[in-house]
C-alpha cells in the first residue's frame, strides 16, 4: 500500500537473501492509570489475518497538552495550517538589556543587600536603579514603562510589578533611603580596608522648583544660572567603585561637606586607618588643620593651589633646576612641618595652558576694541566713565583674564593693554602643581603619591556618568529633601552596576581594557595617561579582537534590547519565546557571566 504520513517503518530485517521493509498506522491513544493522571501513548496496529495487533512506541504522558495534540492531528493524516497562519505573536518586548543588567545585579548580590525577595519594596527599589541604566526617566515615566499596556521593555513583568504606579515609586524610594546607611556600610566592607585610599569629591545638580529645603544658591557648576541646586558628595575606592553618596544644601561649599565624610568612615566604617583623597578646592589648609590632623590614623593627599604655588617659587622652594632632568620633586617648606611636598612639571599641560591662554586674551581684545570703536564713533557714542566701565567688566568677566589687561577709562574715551608682567608670571607656573600630602614616603612614594592623586579623575567621570552621559541625575524635581536623597542614591547604585558591567564589556567597549600596557608606555606619571595598543586599535578599526564591531556602553544596551520576549499564539494556545542572541549579544552575555532568559 502506499506511504503516508501515518505510517512508519517499524522493521528492518536484513539477511543475506533479501530486505523486507514492514510500515503500519501509528496513532495516539488515552489509557486510564487508576487513580493517577491518564497515560498518553503513541501506538502502532497492523492485522494479523483476522486478528487485530498493536504495540505501544513511546509514552507521551510527559507532552504539553497542545504538542500531543498537534502530532495526532499529524498521524489522522489531517490538513495543518501553512506556515504562518495560525501562527501570532501577540506581544513583543525589548528583553536583552533587562535580562543583562537584572543579571549584573544578581551576580553582585546587590538585590540581597538592599532587602528581602518577598519584599514588594525591594521589587521596586530593583525596577528603579535597573531603569535608570537602560532608560531614564520621570517616576511618572518609569512607572509607565513597567505597566501591561505601556511596557517600553520586559523589566515590569519580569519583576511582577506590572501594576506599579508612581505613588509605589515614591513609596519604594522612601522604604530605600531608610537601608541606605545599612547598604553603604556593606558596600564599604567589600571593597576597603584599613590603610585604603578613599576618593572624595563634590558636585551640584540643579534643581527644577523652589519648593524643597535643600535647594538653594550657590557655586553653579552646571551653567544654569539663576537655578537653585543640591550638593552631593561620592565616596568611591581606589579603582572609582562608588561606595557612598551625601546629599548637602546648595549653598554648602565643598570644604564644609568633608566633616560628616570624616566621620562616616570612622564610626560607621569603622576604619582606624584611612587615606582621604581631594582636590585643593575640597582639602584646603583650613580643613586639613581643623579636622583631618587631630584625628589619629587620618592622612590625607591634596595638591597646593596656584597662589601658594607662586609663593614658594618667591620664596626660593620651587626653583626652575628642579626640572632639568626630571618632572617631578619632592621639596622641602619650613610652612608645611612634618609633611611632604611633590613638584610636577607637566610639559603637555604647560603648552595647553598656553595655547588656551593666549585664546581668551586675543578673544577679550576683540570685545575689548569694539568698546573702543563705541567710544569713538560719530552716532550714538558711548560716552560717561560708569556706562564704559560697565561695558568694559562686562567684557573682562566673560573670558576670567581681566587680571592680564590694564585699562585707563574717561568720561569719553578708553584705552587698554596687556599687563606683560602679570602674564609672564602666571606663565612661569604654566603645567607645574604641587602634591600635598601627610602620607610616608614608606608607604607611598612620590610616584604612587601622585598617581593616588590623579586617580580622582575617575570619581570626576563617576560624576558625568550620574549627571548627564547615562543615568541623568538631573534636573531633580522631587520637593521633599528625602526624596531628593533617596533619588541621588538610587542612581549611585545604578552607576554601581554600571561600573561593574563597563569593566567586564571593556574589550567590546571603546574603553581601555589594557590600561597596565598603557601605563607602561607612559615615561613618568607626571605625564599624560596613554591608550594602550588595543585600545588604539580599537578606535582604528571599530572591530575587536575576534572581529565583532566595537561599541559604546549605551549602544551595546540598545543592541541587547533588539532580543524581544515575544509572546506567541499558535491554534490557540501560547507561549513565551525569546529571540535568538546574535554573536554580539551572546559575547556580552558571556563576559557579564549571566545567562539570557
Amino acid at each position: 500500500m502506499p506511504l503516508t504520513c501515518s505510517h512508519v517503518i517499524i522493521k528492518i530485517f536484513l539477511d543475506k537473501q533479501s530486505m523486507i521493509m514492514y510500515y503500519a498506522p501509528m496513532y495516539i491513544e488515552k489509557v486510564p492509570n487508576r487513580n493517577s493522571p491518564p497515560a498518553i501513548l503513541l501506538r502502532e496496529g497492523w492485522r494479523e489475518g483476522k486478528k487485530t495487533r498493536k504495540r505501544t512506541l513511546a509514552n507521551l504522558s510527559s507532552w504539553p497538552s497542545q504538542k500531543v495534540e498537534m502530532l495526532r492531528r499529524l498521524l489522522a493524516g489531517e490538513r495543518l495550517a501553512p506556515i504562518g497562519e495560525g501562527f501570532q505573536i501577540v506581544r513583543s518586548l525589548p528583553h536583552g538589556h533587562v535580562a543583562a543588567v537584572l543579571g549584573t545585579v544578581g551576580r553582585l548580590g546587590l538585590e540581597k543587600l538592599i532587602g528581602s525577595k518577598a519584599d514588594v519594596q525591594r521589587q521596586l527599589a530593583l525596577a528603579m536603579i535597573v531603569a535608570r541604566i537602560i532608560e531614564p526617566s520621570s517616576k511618572l515615566g518609569t512607572a509607565r514603562g513597567f505597566g501591561q499596556q505601556t511596557a517600553s521593555s520586559s523589566l515590569g513583568q519580569v519583576l511582577g510589578i506590572e501594576e506599579a504606579d508612581e505613588e509605589d515609586l515614591y513609596q519604594a524610594m522612601d522604604w530605600l533611603l531608610k537601608r541606605q546607611v545599612a547598604i553603604e556600610n556593606n558596600l564599604a566592607e567589600r571593597y576597603m580596608a584599613e590603610g585604603t585610599l578613599m576618593l572624595y569629591d563634590v558636585t551640584s545638580s540643579y534643581f527644577e522648583g523652589r519648593c524643597c529645603p535643600l535647594a538653594q544658591l550657590g557655586h553653579d557648576r552646571d551653567g544654569k544660572k539663576g537655578k537653585l541646586q543640591i550638593v552631593f558628595g561620592l565616596l568611591c575606592n581606589p579603582q572609582g567603585c562608588p561606595v557612598a553618596v551625601e546629599v548637602f544644601e546648595g549653598s554648602r561649599g565643598d570644604p564644609k561637606t568633608l566633616s560628616s565624610q570624616i566621620r562616616k568612615v570612622r564610626e560607621r566604617f569603622g576604619l582606624k586607618r584611612v587615606v582621604f583623597v581631594g582636590d585643593r578646592g575640597l582639602l584646603t589648609s583650613a580643613r586639613i588643620t581643623e579636622e583631618l590632623k587631630p584625628v589619629e590614623g587620618l592622612d590625607w593627599i591634596t595638591a597646593l593651589r596656584a597662589p601658594t604655588i607662586r609663593s614658594l617659587v618667591e620664596q626660593g622652594v620651587i626653583q626652575p633646576s628642579l626640572f632639568d632632568e626630571t618632572e617631578l620633586a619632592e621639596v622641602d617648606s619650613p610652612e608645611y612641618p612634618g609633611e611632604r611636598l611633590i613638584v610636577c612639571r607637566n610639559p603637555f599641560l604647560a603648552h595647553e595652558r598656553r595655547r588656551k591662554r593666549a585664546e581668551l586674551l586675543q578673544a577679550t581684545e576683540k570685545e575689548l576694541e569694539k568698546v573702543v570703536q563705541a567710544t569713538q564713533r560719530d552716532k550714538r557714542r558711548l560716552k560717561g566713565a560708569d556706562k564704559i566701565g560697565l561695558r568694559v567688566g562686562t567684557v573682562l568677566n566673560r573670558y576670567k583674564v581681566g587680571k592680564h589687561f590694564r585699562a585707563e577709562i574717561s568720561e569719553d574715551s578708553f584705552r587698554y593693554e596687556r599687563d606683560q608682567h602679570k602674564i609672564a608670571q602666571e606663565a612661569a607656573l604654566d603645567g607645574i602643581y604641587v602634591i600635598r600630602t601627610s602620607v610616608p614616603e614608606t608607604v607611598l612614594d612620590a610616584e604612587q603619591t601622585v598617581r593616588a592623586y590623579k586617580g580622582l579623575s575617575v570619581v570626576e567621570r563617576a560624576f558625568r556618568s550620574m549627571k548627564t552621559v547615562d543615568l541623568k541625575v538631573r534636573p531633580i524635581h522631587h520637593r521633599l529633601a528625602d526624596r531628593v536623597r533617596s533619588h541621588v542614591f538610587l542612581c549611585m547604585l545604578a552607576y554601581y552596576v554600571e561600573w561593574h558591567m563597563r569593566r567586564a564589556l571593556a574589550p567590546m567597549l571603546f574603553d581601555d581594557d589594557d590600561k597596565a600596557e598603557g601605563e607602561a608606555l607612559r615615561d613618568s606619571v607626571v605625564a599624560p595617561a596613554q591608550r594602550s595598543p588595543k585600545a588604539l586599535t580599537k578606535a582604528l578599526t571599530k572591530r575587536t579582537e575576534d572581529g565583532l564591531p566595537v561599541h559604546s556602553f549605551q549602544s551595546l544596551l540598545k543592541d541587547l534590547a533588539t532580543i524581544t520576549r515575544n509572546k506567541v499564539m499558535v491554534v490557540g494556545e501560547s507561549f513565551e519565546q525569546l529571540a535568538t542572541p546574535t554573536p554580539v549579544q551572546q559575547r556580552a552575555f558571556d563576559l557579564l557571566q549571566v545567562r539570557c532568559r
